[in-house]
């Protein structure tokens, strides 16, 4: 594992020893000290980037391609956008945690001479960990599973020249075609990945929230009818103006009294928000507090009448969950999911567990803001979600799937034994 931070990677570490398997992680050396309650094993990493930039006598602190003066190939790049990039092309490769292949492989050898290792588990990104783990998993002889929370190279956002993306496809058909099984986060991603991998079963296993963040005593609501959007915006991609547009419309109707309604943003303070917010009249009604801490956005969800998920318009990501919708279903809180039409594993999420609404159009955003003003002032509160339709998605429930395709590769792997022996006196069954 990458690093212990990561949401999917710490919810299995603490939730996998309920289901009979005990993590041990392994993870480059970290920043601080890690969490205590988890068994992780630190070992060195070369930054193969910062390398490379003292070897060319440049500033390691700034961007390779800064210092080049270029940028990442355009949808249509030119034959020079693609020479001037070639550098980063070639050191990254095939990404840029690449110096921790060597060490890994040591610790992680170390480790399985010692402990009785009965599966491992990778990761991605950065897909360093799956030849991490499928050297070990050949070498020793266990059973592997490579779970990719985005795609390898089928991720539509694998932006390469076509020397790199083929010699990268050919290492990723050689490498995870090793593994005893895949799992993916979607059904759509887990019908692109068995396309390509066509002999080996892919599990989906959707992300989740954290049992603990949900456990908590009811807050008190805001007064105000109230959204929060909670995190990072992307103009163009991800930003509110849909919003902003039928906010203006139903104030300027009359549906909504714009003394009673406030917008938050915790997150991004970009110049861009402030001009949409200007150009929509909604200066006294949409707030920009900027960044605060996870445990006072949590609060700040909890909170709020209703929750602003915002989407990006593009069918390539129709499989893709957000983390922000699992940890808005922690909160019990009804969501707005704002994107195009089409398909979208949000919506179906949406609609199966009733936690709010999916709009795609500004007439389809307009009458469920309105559906919910009117609850509100009808009630003085908009009703929470339901707990028991989101449970499923929990941290638990992840780690108790995930606990089955270990149980299942180990069994078959037992069915098939080799001549090498990992065994130690450790009983326990364990997951790297």
């Amino acid at each position: 594992m990458p690093e212990i931070g990561g949401i999917r990677l710490y919810g299995l570490a603490k939730y996998l020893p309920k289901y009979g398997w005990n993590p041990i992680i392994l993870t480059p050396t970290l920043p601080g000290e890690p969490d205590s309650q988890f068994q992780v094993i630190q070992s060195s990493y070369d930054d193969v980037v910062a390398l490379w930039k003292r070897r060319m006598g440049l500033n390691t602190k700034k961007s390779l391609n800064e210092q080049f003066g270029v940028s990442k190939p355009k949808d249509q790049p030119s034959i020079i956008d693609h020479l001037t990039y070639l550098p980063w092309e070639v050191i990254t490769y095939p990404d840029p945690m690449r110096g921790w292949y060597k060490h890994a492989v040591k610790a992680g050898g170390d480790l399985l001479q010692r402990e009785q290792i009965n599966a491992i588990l990778s990761s991605s990104s950065p897909v360093t960990c799956h030849l991490i783990a499928k050297t070990l998993a050949e070498k020793y002889q266990i059973p592997w599973i490579a779970d990719l929370r985005d795609l390898w190279t089928q991720n539509p956002y694998f932006n390469h020249c076509a020397l790199r993306k083929f010699a990268e496809k050919r290492l990723e058909l050689r490498i995870l075609g090793k593994a005893s099984a895949w799992v993916t986060v979607s059904e759509p991603l887990a019908d692109d990945l068995s396309h390509l991998h066509t002999h080996k079963p892919v599990y989906v296993i959707t992300n989740g929230f954290d049992p603990e963040d949900a456990s908590f005593a009811p807050p008190k609501l805001t007064d105000k009818f109230t959204i929060t959007y909670t995190g990072v915006l992307y103009n163009g991609k991800r930003d509110p103006s849909l919003l902003f547009e039928a906010l203006e419309n139903l104030i300027s109707d009359g549906v909504l009294a714009p003394d009673r309604v406030e917008v938050r943003f915790f997150g991004s303070q970009d110049s861009w928000l402030f001009d949409e917010i200007r150009d929509a009249n909604l200066d006294g009604v949409v707030k920009v507090m900027g960044f605060v801490p996870r445990n006072q956005a949590l609060q700040r969800q909890r909170e709020s009448q209703l929750l602003l998920l915002l989407l990006w318009n593009n069918p390539q990501e129709k499989g893709v969950y957000t983390g922000k919708i699992f940890e808005y279903l922690a909160a019990g809180r009804p969501i707005i999911a704002l994107s195009g039409p089409g398909e979208s594993v949000v919506k179906d999420l949406l609609n199966e567990t009733q936690a709010g609404h999916y709009a795609s159009s500004l007439e389809d955003l307009e009458d469920i803001l309105s559906k919910y003003y009117s609850e509100y002032i009808r009630t003085g509160a908009i009703s929470p979600t339901k707990e028991d339709a989101t449970s499923k998605y929990s941290h638990l429930e992840m780690a108790k799937k995930f606990a089955g395709v270990l149980d299942k590769v180990q069994t078959e792997a037992s069915q098939h034994p080799t001549s090498v022996s990992t065994c130690s006196d450790s009983t326990q069954k364990s997951i790297r």
